[in-house]
C-alpha cells in the first residue's frame, strides 16, 4: 500500500521525461512510464526502485497511434492504480519549410503532441476529478507564445496546449484537480537532434538542463500554478510576444529563425 497515488509520466525514456520521473519519484510517487523506448525505461525503472523503493511500471506505447491514451488508461485501469499526477510530456518537433515536409509525418507529430496529450488528460483527469484530487502538469514550450517559422506546425501544436490546459484549467475549479502548463525553452537533451534543430545564438544563453527544467516544473505543478516558464530569456520572450504587435513577433522570430535555417537573408517587410 502507497501513501501517495502513481504518477504517469509520458515520454519518460529520455531528456526532460526521464527527470520529471526522477523528481516526482523523491516526492513520493510510486510511476507509471510510457514511451516507445521500453528498454531506455526499464533501465529508469531499475534506478528509480533501487534508490527509492518506489513501484514502477513501464508501458511501451507509441502515442502517435490512434487508440494510444485509450490503451494506456485501460493498462492502468486494469492493474487498479489511481493516479495523482498526469505528466503530459511526450512530444517532438520538426524544423524546416512546412511545404517541403512529409505530412504523414506532420500529422504524427500532431497525434503526439496534441491529439494524445488530450484525450488522456481526458481519461485520466476524469478519474482524478471523480476522487476529488489530482495534478495535470502539461508541457508546452516557449514556442508556444509566438508563431515561429520554420518550425511552424511544431509551434501550433505547442499553441494548442497553452489554450486548451488554461481553458481546462478553468473548467476544473473546485474539483481538487489542476492543471499546470510548463514552457520550457532549449534544454539540453537530445529534442534538438530529433527535430533537426538549428537555433539562433542568442537562445543559447537561456538553456538550462533536462533537470533544471524538471524541477522547476514538478514544483509549480504542486503548487498548483498556473504556468511556469523557465529561463530569463524566455521569460522576456514570453512577456514580449503578448505585448508587441502580431505581425512584428512573427517578422522577428521569422528572422532569427530563418538566419538560422541557412534561409534566403531578403525577408518580406512585417505585416501590420
Amino acid at each position: 500500500m502507497t501513501a501517495k497515488g502513481y504518477a504517469l509520466i509520458t515520454g519518460a525514456s529520455s531528456g526532460i521525461g526521464v527527470d520529471l520521473a526522477r523528481e516526482l519519484a523523491r516526492a513520493g510517487h510510486p510511476l507509471v512510464l510510457v514511451a516507445r523506448r521500453g528498454d531506455r525505461m526499464q533501465a529508469l525503472a531499475e534506478e528509480i526502485q533501487r534508490d527509492t523503493g518506489h513501484d514502477v511500471l513501464v508501458l511501451a506505447r507509441d502515442l502517435s497511434a490512434p487508440n494510444a491514451a485509450a490503451e494506456v488508461h485501460a493498462a492502468i485501469t486494469e492493474r487498479q492504480l489511481a493516479l495523482d499526477v498526469l505528466v503530459n510530456n511526450a512530444g517532438y518537433g520538426m524544423q524546416g519549410r512546412f511545404l517541403d515536409m512529409d505530412f504523414a509525418a506532420v500529422e504524427a507529430m500532431i497525434r503526439v503532441n496534441a491529439i494524445t496529450l488530450s484525450h488522456l488528460t481526458q481519461l485520466c483527469a476524469r478519474d482524478m476529478a471523480a476522487r476529488g484530487r489530482g495534478y495535470v502538469l502539461n508541457v508546452a514550450s516557449a514556442a508556444a507564445f509566438l508563431p515561429s517559422p520554420y518550425v511552424s506546425a511544431y509551434a501550433a501544436t505547442k499553441s494548442y496546449v497553452l489554450g486548451f490546459s488554461e481553458a481546462l484549467r478553468f473548467e476544473l475549479q473546485g474539483s481538487g484537480v489542476s492543471v499546470t502548463t510548463l514552457y520550457p525553452g532549449i534544454t539540453r537533451t537530445e529534442f534538438n537532434q530529433v527535430a533537426g534543430a538549428r537555433t539562433p545564438a542568442i537562445m543559447d544563453l537561456s538553456i538550462l538542463s533536462a533537470a533544471q527544467v524538471a524541477q522547476i516544473g514538478v514544483r509549480a505543478m504542486f503548487r498548483r500554478r498556473r504556468a511556469v516558464v523557465p529561463g530569463v530569456i524566455n521569460k522576456v520572450n514570453a512577456f514580449f510576444s503578448g505585448v508587441l504587435p502580431r505581425g512584428w513577433v512573427t517578422w522577428m522570430a521569422g528572422g532569427l529563425l530563418a538566419r538560422a535555417n541557412a534561409a534566403p537573408k531578403e525577408l518580406p517587410p512585417p505585416a501590420r
